[in-house]
């Protein structure tokens, strides 16, 4: 459960995730994908802002198909969604789940012969057809099932009644970046998936892959980063709307001589009188340690670079750029927002967007909107 801002009263920092802006996101991506369908991928919490929020939201705007990656957040999601959600979840079940999945309506997507077997079993057991996705590994060899074992997932489909395959679909590995020939050499080895199994419909892109084209597209997509804000192609305009917002805390600000030493291991070490402040957040709250020295926050539109190492629960920032009292005890910050992008903060720490969003901690206090 996430606390909101009226548990934390005057907090540390503020993450606000924009839930109408996620609407309109879905909306664009739905459109982008018609006369196909868009799902929402909520694995990680929703990347990190909460599945029990963001999920209910989606169901709203007309999502029905939610994509989580372990059993266990598909039992954390379920009770916030109406009984017309179909939960899938990407990495299949461990051994031992089938029943439990089985009962709540908890659909596994098959990655392996294995868990074909465990699931067709637990149908058998139950006395009833089971759903199932099937995926395919096009070229990521991550998951999914292998081209070889292609001709006995056909036999077995053709001889077990006791599964019902809703659609075939894979894993797109480059779809970021809209210049990579690993795209359509996937494309090219789903095709011969789809040749392999006429039967089902075909799920395939994710965020960027949306933005490929429709060759790309599927009956399902399945969108994750998009729906957050986060850019879809690399090196290209960002065509969704920023969801996430933070502000963090002043704890103390000071004003140094030259030659003083900031942070750990002096790593920083003033060349001028600087003034200095002190933030109420640090790595354990998501803002990376490779920061350090390369990132920045924002107040009022200028730029205040962070000096020193980032520490687990502080960061320590240059206000020299500001005149002096603008920032005081108890002033906040912007780390992300419209100075500051998911994508900036991810190419000074050296990373992607992914991670700077499922990284962000739970000592925020949260305000969805």
């Amino acid at each position: 459960m996430h606390r909101t801002e009226d548990d934390y009263g005057n907090a540390s920092g503020y993450l606000t995730i924009d839930l109408t802006a996620l609407a309109r996101n879905y909306r664009r991506l739905s459109a982008e994908v018609a006369p196909g369908q868009a799902a929402a991928v909520v694995k990680a919490d929703a990347y990190g802002l909460g599945a029990d929020r963001v999920g209910p939201a989606l169901y709203a705007e007309g999502c029905r198909h939610f994509f989580v990656a372990q059993f266990v957040e598909a039992l954390r999601l379920k009770p916030h969604l109406p009984g017309d959600a179909a939960l899938f979840v990407l990495n299949g079940l461990q051994p031992g789940n089938e029943t439990a999945a089985a009962e709540r309506g908890i659909v596994p997507v098959i990655n392996s012969l294995e868990q074909w077997h465990q699931w067709a079993g637990a149908a058998r057991k139950l006395g009833r057809s089971l759903p199932a996705v099937l995926q395919f590994d096009t070229g990521m060899s991550r998951l999914g099932l292998p081209p070889e074992e292609r001709t006995t997932l056909a036999g077995l489909i053709a001889a077990e009644s006791a599964i019902e395959v809703l659609f075939v679909m894979s894993h797109l590995a480059s779809a970021d970046d809209a210049e990579s020939g690993q795209n359509d050499d996937q494309r090219t080895e789903m095709t011969r998936v789809a040749a392999d199994f006429p039967q089902f419909p075909l799920c395939f892109a994710n965020s960027g892959g949306i933005f490929l084209g429709k060759p790309y597209h599927g009956v399902l997509a399945r969108p994750g980063i998009a729906l957050y804000g986060g850019a879809p192609t690399a090196g290209r305009a960002n065509p969704m709307e920023p969801v996430v917002s933070l502000e963090v805390a002043v704890v103390q600000t000071r004003t140094v001589p030259a030659g003083t030493r900031v942070g750990y291991s002096a790593t920083h070490v003033t060349t001028g009188e600087t003034r200095l402040a002190t933030l109420a957040a640090g790595y354990a709250d998501g803002l990376l340690r490779s920061l350090s020295g390369r990132g920045a926050v924002y107040h009022e539109g200028v730029r205040l670079p962070i000096v020193g190492r980032v520490s687990m629960d502080s960061i320590t920032i240059d206000i020299s750029a500001l005149p002096e009292g603008k920032i005081t005890f108890g002033s906040r910050v912007e780390v992300l927002g419209p100075h500051q992008t998911l994508e900036d903060v991810a190419r000074d720490a050296g990373t992607i967007a992914y991670e700077i969003l499922t990284s962000l901690g739970h000592r925020y206090a949260r305000r969805y909107r």
